[in-house]
């Protein structure tokens, strides 16, 4: 060989060395493959703090649990995003997306029913395992799949009406005028209220109106309610056409201002912002699962110094949509149990673990067990409480 192409075969082989020990190192760098969660939710929708307030739940606790090692000898949790902004032909895309996803194991679902109801077809057809943590219509979890890829720790219809019907009956507002939504959220709500007043002596439906998506006015419907004998309002509705409703009642002489008594969507958006000085002049209550005030003060103060890490919130005042963050919180460290109990990513193992967790202690309560194989409704009755928006616009629990 000559000194020239010596010189040449040595500069060559130290850099395939060098290039050997960086490839290595990146990768030694890169460290363990990140186990992948979805969330599918209205995050492009106006005035929504909704799939905020459930991604702001999801990263507290991945948080913690990337802190603790993360999951599978140390993957770390990873979260994927992704927006329907409402709009069910979007939630339809983005759900085949996920599933085509290498170690994605969960999406996480939004508030709105009606987008999750137009999924179910995806979801059954793919296997995808969904957590659903706002959502609220019967029909997502009693879906006829085999086996069931659905599991919630949210509200349920056939429980939030006859919470919403004791809480007037407890006020001695026994004839009920039911002002619904015309979608499959606010049909899943006038079954369920049809069978709680059923259940109740003395109480009734002297009507029902329905109105639709982005109606610009509702006080019609409401003066029809209560030209049929209603005594209070029981309504179906997101944050937009409440603040429409409570804008148009409290403009109202005093005595043709009858309770309302709300479901939860109106707490998923900047309600409080739209009704305005209104929302104080309208006896307004509305359902809800869980309030910061009322939990157990050394798990809050957990939740909110792992919030502050990955937010702005300091204070539990700073919490929009309470019960989206608190439901997400919980069911993404249920959720890592189950991915650790099944030692893999795989969606029917995972799955079929989150039927056999021991009992828990959480945030929102004591699990015990989270799920079983004949329940995939993590909450129940005992957890239902009224709420009131105080002056500074914050969500207290009610007197009842």
């Amino acid at each position: 060989m000559t000194p020239r192409f010596l010189s040449r075969f040595s500069r060559r082989l130290r850099c395939s060395l060098a290039c050997l020990v960086l490839s290595g190192g990146l990768a030694q760098a890169a460290g363990p493959q990140p186990v992948l969660l979805g969330i599918d939710g209205e995050f492009g929708l106006d005035n929504s703090t909704s799939a905020q307030a459930v991604e702001l739940g999801m990263r507290s606790a991945i948080a913690e649990i990337n802190a603790g090692g993360g999951v599978l000898g140390g993957r770390p949790l990873e979260l994927v995003i992704k927006d329907h902004r409402s709009i069910p032909a979007r939630g339809i895309r983005n759900i085949q997306e996920f599933a085509r996803m290498p170690d994605l194991v969960a999406v996480f679902g939004g508030r709105f029913s009606p987008v999750i109801i137009e999924e179910l077809p995806v979801l059954r057809s793919t296997r995808t395992l969904f957590m659903a943590v706002w959502s609220s219509a019967d029909g997502i979890v009693d879906n006829e799949m085999r086996p069931n890829y659905v599991y919630r720790l949210s509200l349920r219809d056939s429980l939030a009406m006859p919470k919403l019907m004791q809480s007037a009956h407890r006020r001695r507002l026994d004839d009920i005028g039911l002002l619904l939504t015309n979608t499959s959220w606010g049909r899943s709500n006038a079954e369920a209220a049809q069978r709680a007043v059923d259940a109740n002596r003395g109480m009734r439906i002297v009507g029902t109106s329905w109105y639709n998506w982005r109606d610009a006015s509702l006080i019609g419907k409401y003066q029809q309610l209560r030209a049929a004998g209603a005594e209070a309002i029981v309504l179906v509705a997101n944050d937009d056409e409440a603040a429409v409703l409570v804008r148009e009642v409290a403009a109202l002489p005093k005595a043709e201002r009858i309770p309302i008594l709300s479901h939860w969507g109106v707490t998923g958006g900047e309600f409080v912002k739209q009704a305005g000085p209104a929302l104080q002049q309208v006896d307004f209550t509305v359902i809800q699962t869980f309030s910061f005030w009322k939990a157990d003060p050394a798990r809050v103060r957990r939740f909110l110094a792992s919030a502050a890490k990955v937010s702005n919130v300091r204070r539990i005042e700073d919490i929009k949509g309470p019960v989206g963050a608190a439901h997400a919180y919980d069911l993404t460290h249920i959720l890592a149990q189950a991915i650790e109990r099944a030692g893999s990513t795989d969606r029917k193992q995972v799955r079929d673990a989150l039927e056999k967790l021991p009992a828990w202690r959480g945030l929102v309560k004591n699990y015990a067990p989270p799920f079983t194989p004949a329940r995939h409704e993590a909450l129940g009755p005992n957890e239902l409480l009224m709420a009131r928006y105080r002056n500074d616009g914050v969500l207290v629990p009610a007197q009842e």
